[in-house]
């Protein structure tokens, strides 16, 4: 079965997320063959599916009157919220060139192969399920849970990905992959920490009971 390569058209956006989230094996394979540079990549893929989580979480904010929790409402100004998603984006832009430069840098002391390209597809591929799940904060209280799935599945579809792009053989996978989430983890961290700190310059957060 063959599997659409990404380009700048939705239904060859729709198709690589669709076959990665539900036949991440062979897509992993096909991945691997491709030829796509890393500003391919980056235009066709990753720059229009990073947006679904920022997008969708201002929206949702919006859209509610912003964060109900404990009897207490916070509502945070437009700009605020703005700020935070154009902050948010740009900076998970960045994470992901980050992050596969950091797995690719790794690759030698797991055995592993380097490949900037390779690392960045293993990257840009791996966060279609939780991007995809960020379509759940429109709905800010319970969106976390999905989010989460989401965060855990993009982890297992890295850890089906690091054999097949980066070459690391079997028992060398896991530590790889702890590694590479735990700078992730790490990555996440920064990105909301400046995130909510641009915020702040929207104006001030309303709280109501």
């Amino acid at each position: 079965m063959s599997v659409v390569e990404p380009g700048s058209s939705g239904p060859g956006l729709v198709a690589r997320a669709s076959a990665i989230l539900l036949r991440p094996n062979e897509t992993w394979d096909a991945i691997d063959a491709e030829s796509s540079d890393i500003g391919e990549i980056y235009r066709g893929y990753v720059v229009p599916l990073a947006a679904i989580p920022a997008v969708c979480g201002a929206i949702g904010l919006l859209s509610l009157g912003g964060i109900h929790i404990f009897g207490f409402s916070l509502r945070p100004s437009l700009p605020g919220v703005v700020t935070e998603m154009v902050v948010n984006y740009v900076l998970t832009l960045i994470g992901v060139y980050v992050l596969a430069m950091v797995i690719d840098e790794l690759a030698p002391q797991f055995g592993a192969a380097r490949g900037r390209t390779q690392a960045f597809k293993l990257v840009a591929y791996s966060g279609t399920a939780y991007w995809v799940a960020g379509v759940f904060r429109l709905m800010p209280g319970p969106g976390w849970v999905f989010a989460l799935i989401g965060g855990l599945y993009a982890l297992y579809l890295m850890y089906l990905g690091l054999p097949k792009l980066m070459k690391v053989e079997g028992e060398r996978t896991v530590p790889y992959l702890a590694l590479s989430l735990g700078v992730t983890l790490l990555i996440s961290i920064v990105i909301g920490t400046l995130s909510r700190y641009f915020q702040s310059y929207g104006g001030p957060v309303q709280i109501s009971t």
